[in-house]
């Protein structure tokens, strides 16, 4: 019987041979039984780098906007202030419900100066650039005024053994922090006014001398050596930004620390506490309640919050433990209540705010407007440094309050006016005014659209 031989079948050769279903003369595509899979950590890795780069690319010419500096500003602020409410809200509310019964006493109080101070904001930011050097000398007079009540028997009185607060028809207010606003652009308009003649000691000491002495002078006089000291950061950032030689500084410094040894001398109160930060001898639990408690409990704080901390409102040290836990102590209770993650973003807004106002400063034309917002900018930065350093334990205990968190209305309001100020320099930017114009103009045409399309809408 006849049999006929099959031919051998052939290793598969990546090709997919014509046969059922396969045109004549077709080029014959990949098997689709062995369909392709990505593996892990192929292409798919590079497609995902590539697009975060683009996304990432796409952000930072965002910044090459002219209003960039202004979005910026203005989104930092509110998140700041928005961050101050919640832990205002948490750590005050022991202290709350045992001087009022209700919880939310200190809380509502704070609210309502931060909606104020956006009212302040918002019309601030609205002057013109221009306009603040016109306004320089009238608030320079309106703050020595306010200042000078602080010496009134029956209107001003002490807080913390510093005597400058004072008391009008029950709204309370700290008349130093209207003083910064006032030193700022007095001094920014008088280092503008001999600008060519800076070097000249006599230029310089005249141009200083009428702001400076009657701000900074009536400050030490009410014996708040915290504000002086945030006062004499702004005077030497503004210089700095100027130009002036740094010889000078070094004569100015000089000076300064001899003053404050003297002030710290002459006060048994800070020479306590300059003494237990140096050399810690507070180890008895008199001494430390006498000394070194607020500083031992702020730390206290911090370590029990550990690297996650115990959870929003769940701070011990704010049941009666840390004087002023509300207040200047409050960045002891974000690490406490927040943990590490909770501080660094504290510190992380302040850095995007001390990189926003030097963009500002370096964008800014008007040599009046790089000073003014230098001067604004060593104010915020320079008060917050100190706060954070007392928390930790690097400066011994001043008394400043930490911008936009620490609760105090007074504070609030005129520190979210500085920054309405910095929001009208920012909107006085090269190609800010015609971004701003063409937006509006956009809105507006958008809102008279919509009548329009409603009485359509109405008569469909």
């Amino acid at each position: 019987m006849a049999t006929t031989s099959r031919p051998a079948r052939s290793a598969p050769s990546g090709r997919v041979p014509a046969g059922r279903g396969t045109r004549p003369g077709a080029r014959p595509g990949p098997d689709r039984r062995a369909p392709q899979r990505p593996v892990r950590g192929g292409w798919r890795r590079p497609v995902l780098l590539e697009e975060a780069g683009e996304f990432v690319r796409s952000r930072l010419r965002l910044l090459d906007s002219p209003l960039a500096t202004h979005h910026v500003l203005l989104a930092t602020t509110a998140l700041l202030v928005v961050i101050g409410l919640v832990m205002v809200l948490s750590s005050s509310s022991v202290e709350s419900l045992r001087e009022s019964g209700s919880l939310y006493a200190v809380f509502v109080r704070q609210a309502l100066f931060a909606v104020f101070g956006a009212i302040v904001l918002a019309v601030c930011m609205r002057v013109p650039a221009r306009g603040w050097a016109r306004l320089a000398l009238p608030l320079l007079l309106a703050s020595t005024l306010l200042q000078l009540l602080v010496f009134v028997p029956g209107i001003g009185y002490e807080v913390g053994g510093n005597r400058n607060w004072i008391n009008l028809g029950g709204l309370r207010a700290q008349p130093s922090e209207a003083a910064k606003v006032a030193l700022v652009l007095a001094v920014a308009l008088a280092l503008t006014r001999r600008r060519e003649r800076l070097h000249e000691p006599k230029q310089l000491l005249g141009a200083l001398l009428v702001p400076v002495s009657v701000t900074i002078g009536l400050v030490l006089l009410g014996r708040d050596l915290g504000t002086a000291m945030v006062m004499m950061a702004i005077v030497a950032g503004m210089l700095f930004v100027a130009g002036v030689p740094m010889r000078f500084f070094a004569v100015a410094g000089g000076a300064g620390l001899a003053l404050a040894a003297a002030l710290v001398v002459s006060s048994p109160n800070r020479m306590s506490r300059v003494h237990d930060w140096l050399f810690g001898t507070a180890t008895t639990a008199h001494e430390i309640r006498d000394v070194a408690w607020q500083s031992v409990q702020g730390q206290y704080a911090l370590a029990s919050g550990g690297w996650w901390g115990l959870g929003l409102g769940a701070s011990r040290e704010k049941w009666q433990w840390l004087p002023e836990a509300h207040n200047d102590f409050i960045f002891a209770i974000i690490g406490e209540e927040l943990g590490l993650p909770g501080t660094l973003v504290i510190l992380l807004l302040f850095g995007v705010l001390a990189l926003t106002t030097l963009r500002l400063v370096r964008r800014s034309e008007d040599f009046f407007t790089k000073i003014a917002v230098a001067g604004i900018g060593t104010w915020i930065l320079g008060q917050a440094c100190l706060n954070i350093g007392v928390v930790l334990g690097l400066l011994p205990v001043i008394g400043v309050p930490l911008p936009f968190i620490s609760a105090g209305g007074s504070a609030l309001v005129l520190t979210m006016m500085a920054m309405g100020i910095l929001l009208s320099f920012a909107r006085a930017e090269p190609g800010a005014a015609e971004a701003l114009r063409a937006k509006e103009s956009v809105v507006q045409r958008s809102l008279a659209v919509l009548p329009h399309r409603s009485r359509r809408g109405r008569r469909g």
